[in-house]
């Protein structure tokens, strides 16, 4: 593959667009030729991405817009997942393990340490008022992708 390949998708923050989501990228990336548990991971990553946005950025108000965008590079793919709502009040209390602003929605407080665990790397930039920011990246170690 050469150069740089991007995928920009923006939907409505409804929580039935979370799998719309995670399965746009799936398709993005198949391009790579992932294994099972790489495809895995990006999914999930997406997954947990996409409904923190909806469910903690806008507060499941279906107006609000995420935006996924992706980009692959050589045998990598970076992923960014953008909202503009609400933004993250405390980042670090947030990155805790177990820890949810809903916990009358039953969350698990695992998002963030799910993403930074199945990625190479993970980012979180947000403002208060000011939307939410999560950049990702992992590299594809599939034949196809050491080869192009």
């Amino acid at each position: 593959m050469k150069g740089r390949n991007e995928m920009v998708l923006s939907f409505s923050a409804r929580s039935e667009n979370e799998a719309f989501a995670r399965i746009a990228v799936a398709a993005f990336v198949s391009q790579l030729d992932p294994n099972m548990d790489e495809l895995n991971d990006l999914k999930t990553a997406v997954s947990e991405a996409v409904t923190n946005a909806i469910i903690h950025g806008y507060d499941s108000n279906p107006e609000g817009i995420v935006t996924v965008e992706a980009f692959i590079e050589g045998d990598t793919v970076s992923l960014t997942i953008i909202d503009k709502g609400k933004g993250i009040e405390d980042l670090d209390l947030a990155r805790q393990p177990l820890y949810t602003s809903k916990p009358e929605l039953e969350r698990s407080g695992m998002g963030f340490t799910i993403m930074e665990n199945f990625m190479d790397r993970f980012e979180v930039v947000s403002e208060l008022n000011g939307g939410t920011r999560l950049e990702m990246m992992k590299r594809i170690e599939s034949k196809k992708a050491l080869y192009n």
